[in-house]
C-alpha cells in the first residue's frame, strides 16, 4: 500500500493533483482541506495517502494531515459511504467540526454535504459516536485542523488500524513515558504491553 507521498506538485486541478516523486507522476484525489494547504506548483510536498484497489482501476487520495486520513478511513468503512462521498465530507467540514457535529448527533449539518441524505447521516452518526467520544484531547478526532499530528496521536491512529479500539489505543499509550520517543517507539512500547 502506498501511505506517504513526498515529491513535486506538477498541477493541481480540483480535486486532481499530479505530484512527480522520482520521476514518477502519481495521480492523487484530495479534498479542499487538503487543497487550501498545498504550495506553489514547482515546490515540494507531502501527502499521507490511502490507496483504493477496484477491479477496474487503482485510486490514490492524498491528505495533508494523518487527521484527515484517519477520517477519510473511518468514512470509507460506513455502508453506503465511498472515497468520493468521504472527499466530499472532508472538503465541506473540517475534521475537528466532523467530530463535534458526530458527538451532538446533528445530522441536518452532514446533509449538507453533497451525497449524503438523511439515513446516511444517521448512519455515520450512530456507527461513529463511540469513537467520537474518545476524540478529546490529543486523539485523531479531536487534533486541531491545520496542525502537524503528534507522535502520540499518530501512535494511536496506528493502533486503531490494526484493529484496537480508541479507547484501548489511549490506554495503551497514556501508560508509556512519551517523552522524546518517535510514533514508532510508542507504537512498539504499546504492543509490548498489549501482549503482557
Amino acid at each position: 500500500m502506498i501511505g506517504r507521498l513526498a515529491g513535486k506538485l506538477l498541477s493541481k486541478q480540483p480535486p486532481q493533483l499530479l505530484i512527480d516523486v522520482g520521476g514518477v507522476g502519481y495521480e492523487v484525489e484530495a479534498p479542499m482541506s487538503t487543497f487550501f494547504k498545498l504550495p506553489a506548483v514547482g515546490e515540494s510536498l507531502v501527502l499521507q495517502t490511502h490507496l483504493v484497489v477496484r477491479e477496474d482501476a487503482q485510486l490514490l487520495y492524498g491528505f495533508a494531515t494523518a487527521v484527515e486520513k484517519a477520517l477519510f478511513r473511518e468514512l470509507i468503512k460506513i455502508s453506503g459511504i465511498g472515497p468520493k462521498v468521504a472527499l466530499a465530507v472532508l472538503s465541506g467540514v473540517s475534521a475537528d467540526d466532523f467530530w463535534n457535529t458526530v458527538r451532538a448527533g446533528e445530522t441536518g449539518r452532514l446533509v449538507k454535504v453533497p451525497g449524503i441524505g438523511k439515513k446516511t447521516a444517521e448512519r455515520i452518526v450512530i456507527e461513529l459516536r463511540d469513537k467520537a467520544g474518545a476524540g478529546s484531547g490529543e486523539g485523531l478526532p479531536g487534533a486541531q485542523p491545520g496542525v502537524a499530528a503528534t507522535p502520540l496521536a499518530e501512535a494511536r491512529a496506528a493502533l486503531e488500524g490494526l484493529g484496537y479500539k480508541p479507547l484501548e489505543a489511549q490506554r495503551l499509550t497514556d501508560a508509556i513515558k512519551q517523552d522524546g520517543m518517535t510514533t514508532d517507539q510508542i507504537i512498539r512500547e504499546a504492543l509490548k504491553r498489549a501482549a503482557r
